[in-house]
């Protein structure tokens, strides 16, 4: 017998709040929305439930303009009329980092427990591609649901929805798994989320309606259950639903239409799926389509907005919180106020239309503005707890004379890392207070600098080099006093810090000598820089030559620059099939010594490159046109304008690599711009850093790809390699990369420059660009082997921390010149954070395994009582004990470790 088939319509508005108008007028609409929902409940008890976009931060941008209506929502939530979460926001997944996604369930999670409900669900409605560890971290939270409307089946332009040959499931409900086996129920959107939207009330129309619709969800459903979303992009209410339910039953009585929610729905398919559904495994990136869709090249848009968002993420979750941990453990308070202030408002920012870059300028603007705010924060809490830790170290252990200068260099990378710190010292000051200060200058500047010899805490001498600074105006704000203004003589120190512990500090001090011990170069001659493990040669075009010492293998031509026009827009690029790149290859570029000696050296390569200045004027008729990327023919015009380009390569004494800094003085429009590296390894496959993954990809695309370009996401690296050797490119804030050719080139984007946001009409993006002065950083680690076997992986991550250096002076103190806060060991694991928890005081390192092999992690620390598996949710699940060594971390899990340090 068939049973009755059963229409679940669940209302809901899909909310990005700032896109095609900025945040402020978008929130306009969206009190509106709230009030007449409120009424609505009030005053028709037959509506039953509104799905409210699975993100938190809706109920802050309402109550902030009507607060007191916060006791009316959380009537309603509870009653479980209005459902929320369990996000705080809905982010862009392959553009923020692994923590963020698990902050921003987590902060979603807690918020919703104010409210005292909470929506199970992993909504993922309009996200553009979905990372492959999705699964396993819903189930760790206790989600077993996803829903989701990209990464499977083709979604075009203005939202729209086709069917390919080969789309991954036959159904829009199947069985999606992570790479470590964890599996979640996986709801495709197969007819997208506006389904049920605008559900007519007259029966002539509503008949019309349902036959339609009918057919297009039974054309999916795997069970007698059809999902309609009632609602789309900022879609206000449909008030009426009732009314259009009824008159649905009525014309249909052969099939149950309900106001239903996710959580019923759910419920509901799970007792009715078949034997055997589909089962996607790991990433949703639409690889089974045409291609020109996929969104992909949103991880270029505004290079400049990703890179301000590398910045505050590292500096919160790689430096802020770890740096926290440290001075809490020595007896000073958590700020757990401010980071989750400082996190907050970084996610507001990591919505897709946000940080994807593919909305109007207003936007941005603001954008901008929040990212200078959660830096300006996170440099606040990492300098007063560096200073706390500073102040509690013992520095006059040592024994040495009262003039000494100690800087304290932390490392917070989880790794032992050796590290050439720059720092600037100020080695005399005279305050306001104590000498008019017309007179301060001179009296400084009178003063030679002393030689010094930089030692480190058991006398060892370390090279160094030191820099005259000068005078320079600095300010105390003492916390009992008055603000207390100086000049300060200051110079620039120099040094390599060696074997720093994983987590920990390392006491270094400047005292003065006779001696000078700054020789030496890693210079070897006026075009070679080399070291222990690598030799970089430069060439006459700024490219450069790469020897990886370990392996033997060299890779030529690095580092030449492409060219295109880009016809395309914010969310997807474009050009005409006829042109062919321009490149540096043939420009000859100017090369100077920028720096020289034996902890780092570097050469400067100033490239001035003619390129076309803009697109021809058949380009603006083609957008007003609205003429969709890939059917634009528009060619770029014969004027030119300079393209000045400076290259700093900078290699350090025990670097794995040379980094590189670019910087643009762009003044050319509709074009894009990357950096090639010819790795010419013979390989079908790359590897990638993803959210909690190294994932492996095919260097070309499934037979349904028509898109010239074969672009793709990453985090922090991306990596080529055979058995025997391997380049990886780390980057900091470059998010998309392409591998080309048969010299499995890597090329990654470094500038992309449109005009519009590109969806649903002509919205005009100038500032999209990207005119004036632009910068790119990047890291050539070359490897034996693969990525992760090699560990060249932990060289990428710390490319992406910098150092915490404090200067303090000697004293006394109960914390030892040297220290060690946490050590642990595990064959190829990644550190990826330390904090402590949100609603206690235990302390949560968090681990993931980029491998396919099991690895066994020990974990230290004298200030633990005991220690306890969590989820990323820091819940317990299992009890470890006293000891924290030998624990099985198997392939591709997340591992969180909670330790207690009071009873």
């Amino acid at each position: 017998m068939t049973e009755k088939r059963k229409a679940h319509i669940i209302s809901h508005s899909h909310w990005d709040r700032e896109w095609y108008l900025p945040f402020e007028k978008h929130r306009f609409y969206l009190v509106k929305l709230m009030d007449t929902l409120l009424e609505l409940f009030a005053d028709h008890s037959e509506f039953r439930s509104f799905h409210l976009d699975g993100q938190t931060i809706l109920l802050e941008d309402y109550l902030a303009i009507r607060p007191h209506k916060k006791e009316e929502l959380k009537k309603y939530i509870q009653e479980e009329r209005i459902h929320i979460g369990p996000w705080y926001v809905l982010q862009d997944a392959f553009l923020t980092s692994s923590e963020a996604n698990i902050r921003n369930l987590q902060y979603g999670l807690l918020d919703a427990k104010e409210y005292g409900q909470v929506s199970k669900i992993g909504y993922f409605p309009d996200t553009f591609g979905i990372y492959g560890q999705a699964p396993q971290i819903l189930k760790q939270a206790g989600i077993g649901a996803a829903t989701f409307g990209r990464g499977v089946k083709p979604t075009g332009f203005n939202n729209t929805v086709s069917d390919a040959v080969n789309f991954e499931s036959p159904f829009s409900e199947l069985n999606w798994e992570s790479p470590d086996g964890s599996s979640v129920l996986g709801i495709l959107f197969a007819n997208w989320y506006s389904n049920g939207n605008e559900i007519p009330t007259d029966p002539n129309r509503a008949k019309d309606f349902w036959k339609q619709k009918l057919e297009d969800a039974e054309k999916y459903a795997s069970t007698h259950h059809l999902l309609y979303m009632n609602g789309c992009d900022h879609q206000p209410v449909q008030t009426d639903i009732p009314e259009a339910l009824k008159t649905a039953n009525e014309l249909y009585p052969d099939v149950e239409f309900v106001h239903s929610n996710f959580d019923e729905y759910v419920q509901e398919v799970q007792q009715a799926l078949p034997e055997k559904l589909q089962t996607i495994k790991g990433e949703l990136r639409n690889q089974r389509t045409d291609g020109w869709s996929t969104l992909v090249n949103t991880a270029s848009a505004r290079i400049y907005l990703k890179q301000m968002n590398q910045v505050c993420q590292t500096l919160l979750e790689k430096v802020a919180e770890p740096l926290s941990v440290f001075a809490h453990l020595l007896g000073d308070e958590y700020p757990r106020d401010y980071l989750l202030y400082a996190w907050k408002t970084l996610m507001q920012n990591h919505p897709h239309d946000s940080i994807c870059g593919c909305s109007v300028d207003d936007v941005h603007q603001e954008m901008v503005t929040r990212f200078k705010k959660v830096q300006q924060t996170a440099e606040m809490i990492m300098t007063e707890k560096a200073k706390q830790i500073a102040s509690r170290i013992n520095t006059a252990e040592v024994g040495l004379p009262e003039g000494a200068i100690p800087l304290v260099v932390f490392n917070t990378s989880g790794n032992k890392r050796d590290m050439v710190i720059e720092k600037e010292v100020e080695i005399e000051k005279v305050y306001f207070s104590r000498m008019h200060f017309s007179e301060i200058r001179a009296h400084l500047l009178e003063k030679e600098v002393p030689n010094f010899t930089l030692i480190d805490s058991m006398k060892n001498e370390i090279p160094h080099t030191i820099e005259d600074l000068g005078v320079q105006f600095g300010y105390d704000l003492p916390d009992d006093a008055f603000r207390q203004p100086y000049f300060a003589r200051k110079v620039k120190v120099v040094f390599s810090a060696e074997q720093l512990p994983q987590l920990g500090y390392q006491t270094y001090f400047l005292t003065e000598s006779l001696t000078d011990n700054s020789g030496g170069s890693l210079l070897k001659d006026e075009r070679t820089l080399e070291n222990q493990f690598v030799q970089v040669m430069i060439h006459d075009n700024g490219s450069y030559t790469l020897k990886d010492k370990q392996t033997g293998r060299t890779y030529d031509k690095l580092g030449i620059y492409e060219n295109t026009s880009d016809i395309g827009n914010e969310y997807m690029f474009k050009k005409p099939a006829s042109e062919t790149p321009l490149t540096t290859e043939n420009l000859r570029a100017e090369i100077n010594v920028l720096e020289d000696s034996s902890i780092r050296s570097s050469f400067e390569i100033k490239h001035v490159w003619e390129i076309p200045k803009e697109t021809g004027s058949a380009f603006e008729e083609e957008k007003h046109r609205l003429v969709w990327h890939p059917e634009r023919n528009a060619t770029r015009s014969n004027e030119t304008t300079a393209l000045e380009m400076s290259t700093i390569v900078t290699l350090e004494t025990n670097a794995r690599g040379p980094k590189v800094k670019v910087t643009m003085n762009n003044q050319a429009k509709d074009h894009r711009l990357r950096v090639l590296f010819p790795t010419n390894v013979v390989t079908d496959h790359h590897f990638t850093d993803s959210i909690f993954e190294v994932v492996e990809r095919p260097n070309h695309p499934e037979i349904e790809w028509e898109n010239p370009s074969f672009d793709h996401h990453q985090q922090a690296f991306v990596s080529v390699s055979d058995e025997q050797a391997g380049l990886t490119i780390a980057n900091k804030g470059l998010n998309e990369y392409e591998i080309l050719g048969k010299e499995t080139t890597i090329a990654v984007t470094i500038l992309r420059s449109v005009s519009e946001l590109g969806d649903w009409g002509y919205f005009p993006t100038p500032e999209a660009q990207c005119l004036g002065e632009n910068h790119a950083e990047f890291m050539i680690i070359p490897h034996q082997g693969s990525v992760t076997d090699s560990g060249a992986y932990k060289a990428a991550y710390d490319f992406q921390i910098p150092d915490v250096t404090i200067q303090t002076d000697i004293h006394s103190g109960t914390a030892p010149v040297s220290c060690e806060f946490v050590s642990w060991d595990g064959d190829q694991l990644a550190f990826s954070s330390m904090k402590l928890a949100e609603e206690k005081d235990d302390i949560m390192v968090r681990y993931f395994n980029p491998s396919a092999a099991d690895s066994l992690l020990s974990i230290q620390s004298k200030d633990a009582l005991h220690y306890y598996q969590s989820n990323i949710i820091e819940e317990c699940i299992g009890k470890i004990g006293k000891q924290a060594s030998g624990l099985m971390v198997k392939p591709f899990e997340i591992f969180t470790v909670g330790f207690s340090i009071e009873e």
